[in-house]
């Protein structure tokens, strides 16, 4: 199946929640020039999506073979021993909206417009996710991120990009030479449906993540994983 582009996902932000998140009053100066920069980036911003649907040709220890390209992952291997259908992606604030972030002046300011841009981003990434599920029928799905977790390495973007074509010409999304997604506020991975929700933090010991999704399971990885694979 060709990718799909989606060039109209839509980012809510819920207002109150974002100004309490940066500890900004809206009744204060600072407060005023947050909605100011929300309302600028909101005028500019063209979050997109690029997907596709792809088929698993083959799984071995430690791998799986999605039209035809290996990834090397144990814990990819066992999420998707059970489903033969996976939707590589790629999500992006947008071009327009990182150039727009470039312009903001002052150290306090450039903070408040990164934050504005992740959380576009996030509510872009939601909106995607809805319209993918919704669109294949897919029911419970999680996701799998190269980089999140040492057993699958942020240099299998390469692998994810090759998946989808031309992100870059499609959505403006490029890699460094360190595997880093430009612009940086831009998400990758595989979704995929499964009877049993998997998230990477489940499996990272990090302390006081922001981002945290679920709590860290130190028995996973044994009891799901390492037994499986031996």
């Amino acid at each position: 199946m060709e990718p799909v582009v989606l060039a109209d996902l839509g980012f809510d932000i819920n207002v109150v929640g974002f100004l309490r998140g940066l500890r900004v009053e809206a009744d204060t100066e600072d407060g005023q020039q947050v909605l100011a920069l929300l309302e600028s980036a909101r005028q500019i911003a063209k979050p997109k999506a690029i997907y596709r649907e792809a088929f698993i040709d083959g799984r071995g220890d430690g791998y799986v073979v999605i039209d035809d390209i290996r990834f090397d992952s144990g814990i990819l291997q066992v999420n998707l021993s059970q489903t033969t259908r996976v939707f590589p992606y790629v999500v992006t604030c947008g071009q327009e909206l990182d150039e727009w972030s470039v312009t903001v002046q002052g150290m306090l300011e450039q903070y408040w417009a990164d934050e504005i841009k992740e959380a576009i981003l996030k509510a872009a990434f939601r909106d995607f996710t809805c319209r993918l599920v919704d669109a294949y029928g897919l029911g419970t799905t999680s996701v799998m991120n190269p980089g999140s977790l040492e057993d699958w390495p942020i240099s299998e973007q390469t692998k994810l990009f090759k998946l989808l074509g031309d992100p870059a010409g499609s959505i403006g999304v490029q890699l460094t030479d360190s595997y880093l997604m430009v612009p940086t506020k831009s998400v990758s991975g595989i979704r995929f449906a499964t009877e049993r929700t998997f998230e990477n933090c489940q499996l990272c010991s990090r302390e006081n993540c922001p981002d945290r999704r679920a709590p860290y399971d130190p028995l996973l990885y044994e009891n799901r994983y390492r037994i499986h694979r031996d």
